[in-house]
């Protein structure tokens, strides 16, 4: 794959537009510049940087993840059938999309937003995949989604709640996760000029189409979690594209014009003091939000700590926020404490907290800590509620927080609305119980 030198296509695109070059900003950065390279950008569609973030994702419902909707594949009968790519590559067409039609009428509704207002939130964060957009190189996913994106926005409009559109999945996968549309051992999306290039086009689009729309479009996450973890390879490729995604989202007319969309950018699974000094405003860089997802859940020491240890681990990491160089929100993170909800690790896969997963080690029995909120324990949903006030309390100290996710099928430790619902999330998410768990 051909990469670029670090910010070409920032800096080729600046000094075609006529505006001042990024790379001469790096070398002078003087106030004056500084001040009025601020002046450029229009105001943002939320009050970034003074106004915390407070919201959820609509997770499972635009990119299906067999998790949050277990019986869309189980209905399937067939074992192959593990994420979006086989439920599409696996079944007759009019089934397959029939049954997504059904699910995206009904999984997420104007009833859903509302309540997520009516809970004192102020965003959603959308995941999208990107064959709503391109399947031109034969990839069996279906399309359809855009009208239920398009939908959403105007209820959000009609609410006033604020979106950020979330690239869940990027061809040939950004993570090999089930949720970027196509589970695979090692994630191809990086090593391919192509698969780059087909994104990179997507962002464009998406920027082009809602920078007029940013009394609800406030924000674009151009890609979901790249999986840093494989090696520098991919962590030099996302680098790339933030700096490409942020030509095409902050520039979105072809012009020296700003827009008023901002760049939330994933840490891709970095240290945030890793990205310490990335893009920097000094150096003309504007409306750029370091987007970090934090699960206590995903090896076997996290789910082998106690829940005072879960708690004081949520609370440590509100003090990292405060050291980032960049706004930061946490835009994934949820109350549940194990990996126990069914096929979260995957459809057929088990859990590390009970020892079903393959290489773990048995902690306990799953069957308290998940399922129905209404078989759950009056001592867990007192956990859970200490559990959620420690992350928000944490993560106020950066942007604020993006709760995962709305709903689920069967894993309310999981689901905002259900927390609502049974009592252990608050319906005003600044009212504590809690009020010095984290010291």
């Amino acid at each position: 794959m051909k990469m670029w030198n670090t910010h070409s296509l920032f800096t080729a695109a600046v000094a075609a537009f006529g505006i001042v070059s990024f790379t001469s900003l790096q070398a002078s950065a003087a106030p004056i510049e500084t001040a009025n390279l601020r002046k450029r950008a229009p105001a943002w569609g939320f009050p970034y940087g003074s106004t915390k973030i407070r919201g959820v994702n609509l997770g499972g419902w635009l990119v299906l993840e067999p998790w949050i909707t277990p019986s869309l594949f189980d209905g399937t009968g067939n074992s192959a059938i593990i994420d979006e790519w086989t439920f599409g590559q696996y079944q007759n067409y009019n089934t397959a999309h029939g049954k997504l039609v059904n699910h995206w009428n009904t999984f997420i509704t104007y009833n859903d937003l509302a309540a997520i207002k009516a809970a004192g939130l102020n965003h959603v964060r959308l995941p999208i995949g990107y064959w709503a957009w391109d399947i031109s190189r034969g990839e069996p996913y279906h399309q359809g989604q855009l009208p239920y994106l398009n939908q959403a926005i105007s209820w959000c409009r009609t609410l006033g709640l604020k979106m950020i559109i979330d690239l869940h999945g990027a061809p040939g996968s950004q993570n090999g996760f089930d949720n970027s549309g196509q589970k695979k051992s090692y994630p191809l999306w990086h090593t391919s000029s192509d698969n780059i290039a087909r994104t990179n086009a997507i962002i464009k689009t998406l920027a082009s189409t809602y920078s007029s729309q940013t009394d609800v479009v406030t924000g674009i996450a151009p890609l979901n979690e790249p999986a840093g973890f494989f090696g520098n390879d991919v962590v030099a490729a996302a680098r790339q594209f933030w700096y490409d995604s942020y030509g095409n989202i902050r520039y979105p007319y072809g012009t020296s014009q700003q827009g008023a969309i901002v760049e939330f950018i994933s840490d891709a699974f970095q240290p945030l003091s890793y990205w310490n000094n990335f893009m920097p405003w000094q150096n003309g860089f504007e409306g750029v939000i370091m987007d970090t997802h934090y699960y206590g859940v995903f090896s076997q020491a996290e789910v082998s700590r106690s829940w005072d240890q879960q708690v004081q681990a949520a609370c440590a990491r509100g003090n990292q926020l405060t050291t980032s160089t960049l706004w930061t929100v946490v835009g994934e993170w949820s109350t549940a404490f194990t990996d126990c909800a069914k096929y979260l690790n995957g459809r057929g896969v088990g859990a590390r907290y009970d020892g079903t997963y393959p290489g773990s080690t048995f902690v306990g029995s799953c069957a308290p800590w998940t399922g129905s909120g209404a078989n759950f324990s009056a001592t867990y949903k007192a956990f859970l509620r200490r559990f959620w006030e420690a992350q928000v309390t944490a993560f106020e100290r950066g942007q604020g927080w993006i709760y995962w996710t709305w709903k689920a099928e069967n894993a309310d430790e999981w689901s905002y609305s259900a927390g609502l619902n049974y009592g252990w999330i608050p319906q005003n998410p600044t009212q504590r119980n809690y009020p010095n768990v984290c010291g």
